[in-house]
């Protein structure tokens, strides 16, 4: 649940500290590269939060084995998380425009991990509510991803507010998985709470 707070805290001071920085029209990633205020900032909060992904996704992995013991979406969900962590601090490292700094792409395989979370849930009968909270997740990411792409509506996202979308799309791939962690968290409390009493199915979020 740390990650995202972090990603978002980082960014923000990153933009307060960036003198003339224009929200509509450059990057993020701009915030850690040579021009900007106290690049440190961002990246020392972009590497944090990519370290601190890499560790959800293998608490993610450990809870849907504790809750429905589906180990292969458990070890795909926490490779997946893992491989974007790796993605983020290697972004941290290679400054913008360093080529390297792409790594940071092979963080937006998190928008599939709302699919693998539904997989390694789907036996969980008292989780309606984060079900519908990952596939609608999915969903919007996914409109995002083939607007900001260019797939659909070719002009719509332009270089007069490309920063704008940017910024929507990384608040969702980030923020989704504090909200799913929080209930999952939830989840495995109110599983161990019945267990103890009387070993019978927490109602979970």
């Amino acid at each position: 649940m740390l990650a995202p707070v972090l990603a978002l805290a980082a960014t923000l001071a990153a933009m307060a500290a960036y003198p003339g920085f224009n929200p509509a029209r450059q990057y993020l990633s701009e915030l850690g590269g040579a021009a900007a205020g106290l690049p440190l900032i961002f990246n020392g909060g972009l590497f944090a939060a990519g370290v601190l992904a890499a560790f959800g996704g293998v608490g993610f992995g450990l809870a849907i084995v504790a809750l429905t013991n589906a180990r292969v979406a458990a070890g795909l969900t926490a490779a997946l998380f893992i491989l974007a962590g790796w993605g983020l601090t290697q972004a941290a490292v290679y400054h913008w425009p360093d080529k390297r700094h792409l790594a940071v792409n092979l963080a937006l395989g998190i928008q599939l991990a709302p699919v693998l979370l539904l997989w390694g849930l789907w036996r969980r009968r008292d989780l309606p509510r984060l079900k519908l909270f990952l596939v609608a997740v999915f969903v919007a990411m996914a409109v995002l991803m083939v607007l900001t792409k260019h797939l659909l509506f070719p002009h719509l996202v332009n270089d007069d507010n490309v920063g704008w979308w940017e910024r929507a799309y990384a608040l969702i791939l980030v923020g989704w998985v504090g909200v799913a962690a929080f209930g999952v968290e939830g989840c495995l409390r109110k599983a161990g709470s019945a267990a103890d009493a009387a070993q019978t199915a927490p109602n979970c979020i």
